[in-house]
């Protein structure tokens, strides 16, 4: 680990380019394998995209990395672009294209900012199939990717898995402190793809910074959130923004999360909510904001296979 990491980024035609990495998929039959008795019981497959044999039987090529992972690999052309003040004023918004699986090699990348305060930003497989595409900034005046979209809701009729949920509905209020032993075990174990000095020791900010896909998972709905149905279904990130305001994010400190739904709809093959989300600390201010696109599988459901 460095203290900045930007060691091994390349400009290319104009973009910052990272290292290929290889995220980890701890649900993976790879990875349960290695880590063995370690790792702790499996999580129940049934609902499970990070599943290979769920996802395969889904038409996937194996239990999929979460978005949330492909996140962490952008902090370091982060900050060779923004510096350290993108983790206090920065955002990062992406849409995720085609999913990977278990330590397929990625390569983040980001359009060298110029004076801009807001850049193209893109994640590319090996063999040059994209990923994600979005945007990253810091202290930008424009709208972000996901920001900029046009979120008009389904009718109403049209859904099953979230029947009954609307624009506006309150996510569940409640409490959260990121552990940092969590945090030091996922980069002790290998699980976290870059990691930094600021995740395990004193950063610029005090005590251990928050890495992005835990913050995700922290900012993320609950069991209880969207409706009963969703239970009964295997679902997915489909898109994710982060948006500092005041941060970053602290270890082993208190925070409160509110949120609420943005847009309920549905394609053929899924139905989706966005909702935001915002974590606050102890005097109220906002510290880091969420924009999340969650899909479920229609034929996950047996919402769907009754009507079949």
């Amino acid at each position: 680990m460095t203290d900045t990491a930007t060691e091994g980024i390349r400009e290319i035609d104009g973009y910052l380019v990272g290292p290929l990495r290889t995220p980890r998929n701890r649900a993976s039959t790879a990875w349960r394998a290695r880590a063995g008795a370690a790792e702790g019981p499996a999580p129940d497959p049934r609902h499970n995209i990070h599943d290979d044999a769920t996802a395969q039987a889904l038409g996937f090529r194996g239990g999929t990395i979460a978005g949330s992972i492909h996140l962490d690999q952008f902090p370091p052309l982060l900050m060779a672009a923004f510096g350290r003040r993108w983790f206090e004023r920065g955002s990062i918004s992406l849409a995720f294209k085609n999913a990977t699986i278990d330590a397929e090699p990625v390569l983040a990348m980001l359009r060298a900012p110029g004076g801009a305060s807001q850049v193209k930003a893109r994640m590319e497989r090996e063999d040059g199939l994209l990923v994600a595409e979005g945007t990253a900034g810091c202290d930008e005046h424009e709208p972000t990717h996901l920001h900029a979209l046009d979120l008009r809701p389904s009718p109403p009729g049209e859904l099953r898995l979230l029947a009954g949920v609307r624009p506006g509905d309150p996510i569940r209020r409640r409490s959260f402190v990121a552990e940092s032993g969590s945090q030091r075990e996922r980069i002790e174990t290998g699980a976290l793809t870059e990691p930094l000095d600021f995740y395990v020791g004193p950063s610029p900010w005090g005590p251990p910074i928050v890495n992005p896909s835990a913050i995700v998972q922290h900012l993320r709905n609950g069991a209880e959130d969207f409706g009963p149905h969703i239970k009964d279904a295997v679902g997915l990130f489909s898109a994710i923004e982060l948006r500092f305001s005041d941060g970053p994010l602290r270890c082993d400190t208190p925070y409160s999360l509110s949120g609420e739904v943005v847009a309920v709809g549905a394609s053929p093959k899924t139905e989706y909510v966005w909702f935001d989300s915002h974590a606050s600390g102890e005097d109220g201010s906002v510290v880091v904001s969420m924009r999340m696109q969650l899909r479920w599988m229609k034929a996950s459901s047996s919402l769907y296979a009754q009507a079949r």
